[in-house]
């Protein structure tokens, strides 16, 4: 495993239909959240990769496997991985559990790497290696 990331927070009321349930489209947005922590924690912020590099990760693809139901009021931990070296594309897998360390959801969200200004693909910048080297020795 290249790094591992870990981000806990609390499920939002407009998250939930009326029976107090997290509608399942919000667990893509956790992915998000587990990915943008990770960037960050390796000092990479996903808008400063942007502006900086001029790259920016669009999504190409993204896979759930929903376990058990999220409800209002639990805390969730997201935990983000990347086990395979980045290329042109990257996989980030995810593991959402809640409070109670019940597995509710996995997932595998590919991004690519574009530039921002052609829209054409481009290889890994070695900012984003650096940084998620840096989550995983834990810097």
């Amino acid at each position: 495993m290249i790094c591992k990331s870990i981000v806990k927070f609390p499920v939002r009321y407009y998250e939930c239909d009326q029976m107090g349930i997290v509608h399942h489209s919000n667990y893509v947005r956790y992915c998000e959240v587990g990915r943008c922590d990770m960037m960050t924690k390796g000092g990479l912020p996903i808008g400063e990769f942007e502006k900086k590099l001029h790259v920016m990760m669009p999504v190409v693809s993204v896979e759930l496997h929903y376990k058990h139901v999220a409800k209002v009021d639990d805390v969730l931990t997201v935990v983000s991985m990347i086990e395979k070296d980045p290329m042109a594309k990257v996989e980030v897998l995810n593991e959402i559990y809640n409070q109670d360390e019940v597995l509710l959801c996995t997932a595998k969200i590919v991004l690519g790497f574009i530039k921002s200004d052609t829209r054409r693909p481009t290889r890994c910048p070695e900012a984003f290696h650096e940084a998620i080297r840096k989550v995983g020795l834990g810097v």
